[in-house]
């Protein structure tokens, strides 16, 4: 395959996590497809009139090139960042004059904004950081937002959540342009892990607990984290918050964003993984400590949301002197 341009937009305000984070997976993917002569990708940045950008905390970032000079790259990366609210209208003329002609448009957390601007997002479904879902949609009606995955591929343009979940995607094209092995190798180099499905929720389970509204549901969830083995179905939370099972999910879906099951299985599934990378317990213990049971139905759950056994995780990220246990 020949080598394919990466090219990411710099603007005053931009988070420099946006940038850097999927700039070390298309960087570091060298040194796993086996042609040092021929580099997989190359990255370039560019400001408009080429100007050094302050990104959001005050780190300058020097572009390479004057985005008004650049060729239309293979790959078109648009971070996000504050400096999206008062970005230069320049940048959505840009976009829209020449994004489509580039095979492949991918944005990070609200540099879904600049593409919506610039109407590449029009028809289309897309998502962005989780807590400006509802801002996103409510300003372009046309864009079909989801709030719950992390990164959302729609034709020739894809859209992702927080600033890890640009890491994400981009392991995800690495993946499609040179196999699972290539971005398995990047995931373990950036300690990161191959990795989460797009359809994974964006946030923590336990989070989550903040958000919700009335304080007897944000009592279950704290109780639920807490008893983890315990009796964690809908109705005997529901009777935890002196609810109705039928009111209880209604609350708890509305508040949460989120199902009560799913919270179920996902404050299981974090309690697991902290616990096979910070102990040395087997897995069967682990399982039983967690509510799964037996440590085939963990597994079920780690391979649906997590796409590798509890085994291969603890394998990849435990601390060093637990991994050999």
């Amino acid at each position: 395959m020949r080598t394919q341009s990466v090219l990411v937009i710099l603007f005053d305000g931009v988070q420099p996590l946006d940038v850097a984070g999927p700039l070390d997976v298309f960087s570091v993917a060298a040194r796993f497809t086996g042609n040092v002569d021929t580099p997989p990708y190359v990255v370039r940045t560019a400001s408009l009139g080429g100007e050094t950008v302050r990104s959001a905390g005050g780190l300058r970032l020097v572009p390479d090139l004057d985005l008004l000079d650049a060729d239309d790259p293979d790959i078109l990366l648009v971070p996000g960042g504050p400096g999206i609210e008062y970005a230069d209208s320049r940048l959505a003329i840009w976009l829209h004059q020449r994004a489509p002609e580039v095979k492949r448009v991918v944005s990070v957390c609200t540099g879904a904004y600049l593409l919506a601007e610039a109407g590449l997002l029009d028809g289309r479904r897309a998502t962005t950081h989780w807590g400006s879902c509802d801002d996103l949609a409510s300003r372009y009606p046309r864009i079909s937002v989801d709030p719950n995955p992390i990164f959302v591929r729609d034709g020739p343009i894809s859209t992702s959540a927080g600033v890890t979940a640009g890491v994400d995607l981009a392991i995800a094209l690495v993946e499609e342009d040179f196999g699972r092995a290539v971005a398995h190798e990047i995931a373990r180099l950036l300690v990161v892990f191959l990795r989460r499905p797009g359809n994974q929720a964006q946030f923590s389970a336990q989070l989550s607990a903040q958000i919700a509204r009335s304080d007897p549901l944000r009592e279950v969830q704290y109780w639920a984290v807490a008893n983890l083995a315990s009796d964690l179905s809908v109705p005997a939370m529901a009777r935890r918050a002196g609810l109705s099972t039928r009111q209880f999910a209604r609350a708890f879906a509305d508040q949460v964003g989120i199902t009560p099951g799913r919270y179920v299985d996902l404050i299981r599934l974090e309690a697991a993984q902290r616990m096979l990378t910070d102990t040395r317990d087997g897995v069967v213990l682990i399982a039983r400590s967690c509510g799964y049971g037996t440590p085939e139905a963990m597994r079920r759950a780690f391979m649906r949301d997590l796409d590798v056994s509890p085994t291969e995780y603890r394998r990849t990220f435990a601390k060093s002197s637990m991994a050999s246990t």
